[in-house]
């Protein structure tokens, strides 16, 4: 298992990887189906923008992504990670967290924000293991495609 910067030629697995996860309409905000040529024309420009995309990598097979992607604010980044179900509680994640976050140093960001989903538990667990610290919540913030609101923790890493 290893982490890697991504690239163009990762981009058909990159988006494979997302839409699988959002199929799970659980842990991510993406909901599905994902438009796939939409979502790999994004992909395509934050490669080509230079935004920090990372790949997980087991025995060639792409089974995670993350992406740090600028805010407003200057130094601060926002974080975005899935992994595909078979291949959780492996250490992956704490991989690409590691990779995500010498990166976002090496390049002097000065913090790493995230939103998670409250009942996602063992993200939540990873993020503590990190540092990252609870910053507030967004009650009933997002509107899914069903209808329903969901809320979620807004979470950050000052670097």
């Amino acid at each position: 298992m290893f982490v890697r910067y991504a690239t163009m030629e990762d981009v058909d697995a990159f988006v494979r990887v997302v839409a699988v996860v959002a199929d799970e309409a659980v842990w991510i905000a993406t909901e599905p189906p994902v438009d796939v040529d939409a979502f790999s024309a994004r992909v395509r420009t934050m490669l080509a923008d230079g935004e920090a995309l990372f790949v997980l990598d087991i025995a060639g097979r792409i089974v995670g992504t993350l992406g740090l992607h600028a805010t407003h604010a200057a130094g601060v980044v926002s974080l975005g990670m899935s992994i595909l179900e078979d291949y959780r509680g492996r250490g992956g994640g704490r991989a690409l967290l590691i990779a995500a976050i010498e990166h976002a140093r090496g390049v002097g960001h000065h913090k790493i924000e995230l939103e998670v989903w409250p009942g996602n538990e063992r993200a939540i667990g990873l993020y503590d293991a990190f540092g990252f610290e609870v910053e507030g919540v967004r009650r009933d913030h997002y509107r899914r495609r069903d209808g329903t609101l969901r809320s979620s923790r807004i979470m950050a890493l000052l670097l």
